[in-house]
Parts: structure tokens; sequence; C-alpha cells
């Protein structure tokens, strides 16, 4: 009677009915979620991004709490803490760049053939593992361990070959030339630069101030003092491989200002009965007009939503509601 009655009151329905959100994805259903949510393939001139350069993440991620749901984000590796944080049910990536659906396409395999954390920073940056590390390794002791090994072009050859086997032959994604030299060429960028691979690295745009590392931001304690990276622990980077595993994290490529990429995700979300917990725009917002702002405003205001969701940007995070509000301005 009460639930009903709450039901009623609070005009959500749709949160009175279980969620259909599937367990898993088969990589036919995958690969058909990531063709029809997609756009084509746009840019953004400042950097490749194989990296974030944002170091709020850890004191962002504080405040969100394990509550299901799903999640929808932009950008690279950031996306994984925030989901580690959350634990959503279903992840989209939603980024305007085909090379960032492709940099995900990597770290999926990466993470589906990784053993633990330790694996899985060894065949990103391509160094053999050294001894001593393990599940109870800390951040700070793991990427300490990393930054000292030599770089092993034996091992990014072998690893790539493993990542498009895992790919095109494992789960049948159909890959273009142009994508797998893109996925080569991240990997290869991890390769050379290391932990100490940054955002700037590799961009158009050069600068002599260098922006956090990825041993960084991987290691960054938020005001509390804690350290909360998907690569923290073992249980964080475990949720992240089962996620992958399952076909649960879905790039797609689109513009925040396109027709169709998060309309798409809305209505994906609203079909299956769930609603939008954490939605990470970085600072997208900066780079739009005032005409693409209203298409972005309005794609928001379609997303199923919960009443606590929250909104997350590079420095900042507030209830979605807020930023609907402001949005309205």
């Amino acid at each position: 009677m009460r639930r009903t009655l709450a039901c009623v009151v609070l005009l959500a329905a749709a949160a009175c009915r279980p969620s259909t959100l599937p367990p898993a994805l088969s990589d036919a259903e995958f690969r058909t979620l990531v063709a029809a949510l997609s756009e084509p393939d746009g840019r953004f001139a400042l950097s490749d991004n194989f990296v974030s350069n944002e170091p709020r993440v850890a004191e962002n991620a504080r405040w969100i709490q394990p509550r299901g749901g799903v999640y929808v984000g932009v950008g690279p590796e950031q996306n994984f803490t925030y989901i580690a944080t959350l634990r959503p049910a279903t992840a989209f990536v939603v980024d305007i760049r085909r090379d960032n659906r492709n940099l995900h396409f990597l770290y999926k395999a990466l993470f589906e053939i990784a053993s633990d954390r330790a694996d899985f920073v060894s065949r990103l940056f391509s160094r053999l593992r050294p001894g001593g590390v393990g599940a109870s390794s800390s951040a700070a002791d793991l990427f300490d361990r990393f930054a000292a090994a030599a770089p092993s072009s034996a091992m990014r050859d072998a690893t790539a070959a493993l990542v498009r086997d895992r790919l095109v032959r494992a789960h049948g994604l159909p890959l273009t030339e142009a994508d797998l030299a893109s996925i080569d060429r991240a990997l290869a960028e991890f390769h050379r630069d290391g932990p100490d691979i940054q955002f700037w690295a590799s961009g158009t745009v050069k600068t002599d101030e260098p922006g956090p590392s990825y041993r960084q931001l991987m290691t960054a304690r938020d005001l509390a003092g804690e350290t909360r990276s998907f690569l923290a622990d073992e249980a964080s980077f475990r949720f992240v491989k089962s996620l992958q595993a399952r076909n649960l994290i879905v790039p797609v490529v689109g513009d925040f200002a396109g027709p169709t990429a998060l309309r798409g995700v809305g209505a994906y979300v609203r079909q299956h009965r769930d609603t939008v917990r954490v939605f990470y725009g970085s600072n997208v917002g900066v780079y739009l007009t005032t005409a693409q702002t209203r298409v972005f405003c309005a794609s928001l205001a379609a997303l199923p939503v919960s009443a606590d969701a929250w909104f997350v940007e590079s420095n900042a995070l507030r209830p979605f509601s807020a930023k609907l509000t402001a949005c309205a301005k």
C-alpha cells in the first residue's frame, strides 16, 4: 500500500516497475546497439585525448554512491572511475570522436584479457609485470613499480595481436583497417610514454604546462584522503571488468549537440524501465555554440533520470535537476 501510494505521489510509475535492463548483451546485440546509437565521426582539435586531464575525478567520485541504474559519460578512462563508483547496470560512453570509440574497444579487450589490475597495467603500457605486485598493492605501489619498468616492444606487439583477436574474432566487431590502425596507435602511445602519458602528449596544441599524467590520475586522493580510481583496488577493477565481459559498457560515436545519440540512449533506458543516475559531461559545454547548447539541453531534458541523479562536470558535480534549471536560463 505504501509503495503504491509513493509511486502515485511522486508520479514515478516507471520506478514502480522492475528494470528490464539485460544482465548481459550478446555480441550481436552489442554490435547492433553501438551501430544504432552512433552518429557520424567528428573532431576534437585540442588533443587526441588518449588520457583525461581532470585531476578532480577522485573528489567528484567521493559524492557518488553505488546505486545501479545507468551511467552516461564522455571521453577516455575517467569514465571507469565513475562507473566503478556508481556500480551501474549499464554504461554508455558518448563521444564525438570515432577514435574514442576505438580507444574504448581497446580498453574492452584489455579488461577482458587481464587477470587482475597488475596484468591490466602491464598490458596497457607494454611493461613486464614486476615481482611483488598483487591484489593487496595500492594504486601508488602499482604505478611506482611499473613506472620503473622498461617498455617492451615485443609485449606491445603481442598485446596488439591479442586485442585484434578478441575484438574481431571473438566479438565479431566490424572494424575497418582505419579502426584497427587507430587502436594500434593508441596502444603505441601508451607503450611510448608509459604511466607518464598525459592529455597534451600527442595533441595538435602544445603547452609548457603538462596536465596530470595517467599515473597521477590513477593515484590521486580526494579531500578525505582516499584513492578512488578504478585501479585503486581489485574490487573496483573487477566490477568494470565484469561489465566489459558482459558487453554492458557501450561506446557510442555521438555529438552532445547531435540529433540521435543521446536521444537514442534515453530511448533505450526508458524502454528498459530504468533511469540515468549519473551523467558525466566533462567540459563539453564550453565547446558548444548557443544553438548547440539548446540542442544539448533539450536532449538532457528528454533523458529518463532518477530524482537524485548527478550531473558531473570537470571540476564539480551538481544535481541533474540543477543542470536542467541552468539550461532553461
